[in-house]
C-alpha cells in the first residue's frame, strides 16, 4: 500500500468508512518526497519522536524508518484502526489517542523517550499551532520541533523585527528556541487541499536563552504590553500592562537608549530584556 496514492488512500478510507472532518482541521499529506523531506530533519540519532496528528500515517511511517521510537497523538476515534493497518509492520510505533493539548507533554517524554533523545515532529492541525507550540517551549522536554504548518505561521516564527510579521510570538520562539524556515509545501500536496501554502519550519531549542533577564514574568509581561497598540508608540502601548504615568514610562524608555516614538515591533530581545529589567524595578 502506498499511503501517498491518491487511489490507495481513497481505498484505505473507503475500507474504513472514514470521511473528513473539516472541524477537525485535517489535511493528510499525500507527497512521499515531502513525507521523507520532513522526517529526515526532524529525526536526530537516537531519538524518540512525539507526533500530532498521524493521519493515515504517511509521515509517521518515515519518522518510524528512522527513529528509535515514535508515539503518535490521534484526537479522531475513527483513525486508530486505520493506523493499525497501515502500521502494522512498526513495533517502534504506539498510538495515545486523546487531545494533545491535555497532556502533560513533559510527563510523556519522561515516560515514553527514557533514554532517548525527545524531539517533536508533525503535520500540525492549523487550528492547534500557536498554542500547542507555545505549550512545548514552555514543557522544555524537546531537543527540536520540526513541524509542517500554515506558511504565515512559520513567516511569524522567523520573522526580524520592524516586519510586518513580526510579533510577541515571534519573540517566543525566539527566545526559547533558534528557528529555521526550511522549505514552503504547496497545497497540492495534501488531501483535502487546504486554502493555504504550508511550510516546515525547524525550531532548535536553546540551552540558554539568548538574553539574561531579572524576572521573566517581568519580561514576558513587558512584551505583551510591547505589542498590545501595534499602530501605537511603544509607550502608549506600555501603559496597557503597567500602571505607570505615560510621563515615567517615556523616561524609562529614553533611559534605555530608545526613542520616545519608538513602536514596539521595531524592539528585538535584548531591547525588551533591558526595558523590561528597567520596569522590575518600578513594579
Amino acid at each position: 500500500m502506498d499511503l501517498c496514492d491518491r487511489n490507495d488512500i481513497q481505498a484505505l478510507l473507503a475500507r474504513h468508512g472514514f470521511r473528513f472532518a473539516k472541524s477537525l482541521g485535517q489535511n493528510f499529506l499525500i507527497r512521499g518526497d515531502v513525507a521523507e523531506d520532513i522526517a529526515a530533519a526532524g529525526c536526530v540519532s537516537g531519538c524518540g519522536v512525539l507526533e500530532v496528528g498521524p493521519g493515515i500515517g504517511a509521515l509517521t511511517v518515515q519518522l518510524a524508518r528512522r527513529a528509535e521510537k515514535v508515539v503518535s497523538v490521534e484526537l479522531d476515534k475513527r483513525l486508530p484502526p486505520v493506523l493499525a493497518e497501515t502500521l502494522a509492520g512498526y513495533d517502534n510505533f504506539s498510538l495515545i489517542e486523546g487531545d494533545v493539548m491535555k497532556l502533560d507533554l513533559a510527563a510523556v517524554a519522561a515516560e515514553r523517550f527514557a533514554g532517548l533523545r525527545p524531539v517533536l515532529c508533525a503535520n500540525l492541525p492549523y487550528n492547534i499551532t500557536t498554542p500547542f507550540l507555545t505549550a512545548c517551549v514552555h514543557a522544555g522536554c524537546f531537543e527540536q520541533l520540526t513541524v509542517l504548518i500554515q506558511k504565515e505561521v512559520a513567516q511569524r516564527i522567523c520573522a526580524r523585527p520592524g516586519t510586518g510579521d513580526y510579533g510577541a510570538f515571534t519573540l517566543l520562539m525566539q527566545y526559547y528556541t533558534q528557528p529555521e524556515l526550511l522549505f514552503t509545501v504547496p497545497n497540492t500536496c495534501f488531501m483535502p487541499p487546504p486554502k493555504v501554502t504550508s511550510a516546515v519550519v525547524r525550531c532548535v531549542t536553546r540551552r540558554e536563552p539568548p538574553v539574561q533577564v531579572k524576572s521573566e514574568e517581568t519580561f514576558w509581561r513587558t512584551v505583551r504590553a510591547g505589542f498590545a497598540l501595534r499602530r501605537k508608540t511603544l509607550v502608549n502601548s506600555l501603559q496597557t500592562g503597567w500602571q505607570l504615568p505615560k510621563e515615567r514610562l517615556t523616561e524609562i524608555v529614553i533611559a534605555c537608549g530608545l526613542s520616545p516614538t519608538v513602536r514596539g515591533e521595531a524592539l528585538g530581545l535584548e531591547e525588551y530584556a533591558r526595558l523590561a529589567d528597567a520596569l522590575a524595578e518600578e513594579a
